[in-house]
Formats: structure tokens, sequence, C-alpha cells
């Protein structure tokens, strides 16, 4: 019998619009949450290094490492928030375990706007991180329940589009900073705030106050608590008894696997050598994986799942967190710092250049929502492996051109950045389309937040990676990311080793 079927027509509809406009919203702040630190990470480096005097491309190798290390930080909290957060999706629901992990990126992304030391604003954009993280794999499970597994297509356009929707809202904030600056600056002092403190948030061009604005968020948790249902998949799951194979004891894994990447990030942060690194680096990986992977193993142990069952869930494992992989690490490790490089190239035409970096992350993030819609159509309509194929050919074609062809900040530099946008951010409209088709629904929130943010991971150390790599070439942009978009190819085979899921009903 369907679930669905006790419940009234007119609910069970304005049920499946409020879960997807909350989804929606909580996506779209996942966007500002990730644009922001690329958009501010220049100024507010230059502040807590206080490297002002130094020339740009100085500048540059002495905030380099630091921006990747920060990165890196964000990236692994937002795969350990994948799995802490998707387990508590699994828990206790997906609505509830939304509406904290939403409150949780929300609070500390404005801390951020208080931090006086690089390490501060690498541990609180660390913590965000797990809030972000979670939201992702949260909102995709519910909206594709809710909606028992219908338009599944034109809702993963939609979640992909929504993210980067984010992206340009943190740059129109940027952009018009000046309007920004002066009015936040009039109600601070208005509630009382010392005018020392309030002139200090507005000082660098406003960096503290575009993170104050990432408090913004918390407001939706009241509305996702008061209105929005829960899964009926997930409820059913719950009367059957078994969300209570979750136990909180597994989460211990996570913690180790934390550590490991702590471990990671201190080697790479460090002048360590290429085999210290490389050693270091598998063997964290392999904790890492042992320890985010441990909590779904005890559950599926606890759950009487087969050995058959169990093999193709950790199989799907795999090939999720490698089809995430790829392009999360050339967009962190490759395309995300073309906010930075437009930033030094902007400085050469002193005060016409010095938006460049907005206006880059503008016309980046536009192409990206096209993109993000078009790659969700395209997975939907050609076949999942087709679309992912094509997608990894074409992005790495255009960030090769988008790298070797730039010289100077000018028309063709955005228009040519608005292109690798769209093309490189398709991924992240059949993302949510195929990896909620990989797992059944009892392990639905956990699998996909596992597959997407471990991905995360990867990129980190990519992102570490460019760090290294500008560091060697000198602060070269678009040698270190022309090499890093290689990994792309990497796409190429692993695709077809993932099963076609075109036209499947979602698992139960």
């Amino acid at each position: 019998m369907n679930a669905d079927a006790a419940v009234p027509v007119e609910r069970l509809d304005r049920g499946r619009w409020l879960a997807l406009v909350a989804a929606l919203l909580g996506w779209l702040f996942d966007g500002f949450e990730m644009g922001l630190f690329p958009v501010v990470a220049r100024p507010a480096l230059i502040e807590l290094v206080g490297v002002e005097g130094l020339a740009s491309a100085e500048q540059d190798r002495a905030i380099g490492p630091w921006n990747g290390t920060i990165i890196a930080g964000f990236l692994v909290g937002a795969a350990a928030g994948g799995v802490l957060f998707g387990w508590l999706g699994d828990r206790i629901g997906r609505v509830r375990a939304m509406a904290l992990s939403i409150l949780t990126y929300a609070l500390f992304s404005g801390l951020g706007a208080f931090v006086t030391h690089p390490w501060h604003m690498a541990g609180v954009r660390f913590v965000a991180a797990l809030g972000m993280g979670g939201e992702w794999s949260l909102g995709v499970a519910l909206v594709m329940e809710v909606w028992g597994g219908r338009s599944r297509g034109l809702l993963a356009g939609l979640i992909g589009a929504a993210a980067n929707l984010g992206y340009v809202l943190v740059a129109l904030l940027s952009l018009s900073i000046v309007e920004v600056r002066e009015t936040l600056s009039s109600f601070l002092l208005t509630i009382g705030l010392p005018a020392t403190f309030v002139d200090r948030l507005a000082a660098n061009s406003g960096w503290r106050m575009l993170m104050l604005m990432g408090m913004l968020p918390a407001v939706l948790t009241l509305f996702i608590r008061l209105f929005v249902p829960e899964s009926e998949g997930w409820l059913r799951e719950k009367r059957g008894g078994r969300t209570a194979s979750w136990a909180t004891t597994d989460l211990l894994g996570v913690l180790v696997g934390v550590a490991a990447c702590g471990v990671i990030m201190y080697v790479w942060s460090r002048e360590s050598g290429w085999l210290t690194r490389l050693v270091v680096t598998l063997v964290g990986l392999l904790v890492v994986a042992a320890g985010y992977v441990f909590p779904v193993h005890r559950f599926l142990a606890r759950s009487g799942e087969t050995w058959e069952g169990r093999r193709t869930i950790y199989r799907r494992l795999a090939l999720g967190t490698s089809l995430s992989a790829v392009p999360l690490l050339v967009t962190w490790a490759s395309v995300m710092w073309t906010a930075n490089w437009a930033d030094q190239l902007g400085q050469a035409l002193g005060e016409s250049g010095k938006y460049a970096k907005q206006w880059t992350q503008f016309s980046s993030a536009s192409g990206a929502v096209v993109g993000s819609f078009a790659g969700a159509m395209l997975g939907y309509v050609a076949g999942r492996r087709k679309a992912y194929l094509g997608l990894c050919l074409g992005s790495l074609a255009t960030a090769w051109v988008f790298f070797q062809t730039n010289t100077a900040f000018d028309t063709w530099f955005l228009l040519s950045v608005f292109v690798l946008g769209l093309v490189t951010a398709a991924f992240y409209g059949w993302l949510p389309l195929y990896l909620p088709e990989l797992f059944p629904t009892r392990i639905r929130a956990t699998g996909q937040g596992f597959s997407f943010n471990f991905g995360r991971i990867l990129a980190a150390i990519g992102a570490l990676q460019t760090g290294a790599l500008l560091r060697s070439l000198g602060g070269s942009y678009p040698q270190a990311c022309t090499l890093v978009s290689l990994i792309y190819l990497v796409g190429v085979v692993v695709i077809w080793f993932a099963p076609e899921t075109k036209d499947r009903p979602l698992p139960e």
C-alpha cells in the first residue's frame, strides 16, 4: 500500500512544496556560505597575516598556503558534517537534523567576523562547514523522498541552481559593500555597539561585515521546524523500528577520521618533503575512510543486512565518493581560485580593477546557475553515464581554455569565466540526481552524505596542493590551476564502473 494514500491530497501537496522551499533556501545559503570566503579571503588574510606593504606576487606567496589550509579545513568540516548530520537525519529525521545543520553553519559563519588570526578563521570555517555539509545531504534526501522520486531531473537542477545563486548573492553583496557597510554600521551604532568596534568591522573592504551576514540563515531554522513535514519514507522506516539501529557511539569513527584529516593538513601546511606528504596522505586517507564508514558498517551489522546487500552498499559508497571527488577537487583546487587570480590581475588596473574578484565570482556563479540546471537535464535525458563523461571532457577543455588564454582582467576574462562556471558546475546538478538513486531509504541520507562529502576530503588535499603549487611556481595561478584540471580524466574512467539508473525508481 502507498504510504501517501492515507494523507489528504491538499496536505500532501502543501508539504511537498514547503519541503522544497525550505531545502532550496537551505541550498542557497549553502552556496552563500561556500562563496563567502573566496570573496573575503585576500583582504582578510592580508589583514590577519599583516603583509599590506608587500608587492602583489609576494602577498600571494605569503597568504596562498593559509588560503589553501582554510579551504582544506572547510572541506574537511563539510565531509565530517555530511556523515555526522547524515547519520542524525537517518536517526532522528530529516527535518530536525536539517534545522540543526543550518543553525550550526549560520552561527559559526558569523563568528568569522571576530577572528584575529588565520588559525581562528580555519577553526570557525571548519565548524560552519559541519552544518553546511550536513544540510546538503539532508535536503536532497528530504526533497527526493517527499516528492516520491517524481520530477527528479527538475528537482536536481533546482538543487544545483539554488546553491549557485548563493554565490551570486555573495558577489552582489560584496559589490554593494559601501552601501551595505553604511546601513549596517548605522544599525550597529543604533543598538549601542562601540564606534571603534563598528569601524573595525567596516575596515579592509568590509570583509568582517560580509562574514557577519553569514548569520542570516539562522532565521530559516524556525520556518523549517514549524512548517516543513517529515519525510513519509523516513517515518515508515521509523515505524518499522529500522532507524533504531543507528547508535551514537558509532560516531567515534568520525572523530578518528577528522583527527586523521588534521594530521594530513598539518603535514601539508609545513615545508615537508614530497615523500613524507605522500605517505602521510595515503595512510591518513585510509584511516579517514575507515572512520567515516564505521557508522555505516555498524548500522548494517545491527539491521541484519545480508552480505550481498552490504557489499553492494560499500561498492556504491566507493563509486559515489569517486564520482563526487573529481568535480569537487577541481572546483576547490582550481576554479575557486579564479577570484584570487582576478584580484591579483585587477590590482594592475588600479581603481578600475578594484572589484575584479566580485565581478569574477558574479560571472562564474551566474554561469553555474545555468550549468547546474543543464547538468541535471542532461543526465535525465541522455543517461547518467553519458552525461558525466561529457561533463568531464567539456570541463577539462573549458578549464584549459580559460587558464591558458587569459593574461589580464578584461571582457574576455569575464566571458570565459562565465563559460567555465557553466560547464564545471553542471556536475552539481548531476550529483543530486544520481546519488539518491544509489542508496535505499534507510541509508540514503548517510550514503549520499558520505559520497558527496568524503569527496571533499580529496578536494581538501587538492586545495592544499594548489597552495603548494603556487609557492613552487612563483604564484602563477594559470599554471597551477591548469595542472589540477587534469583530474577530470580520472572521472572519464571511473564513470564506466557506475550503474546506469535512468528510468529506474528510487530504491526502497
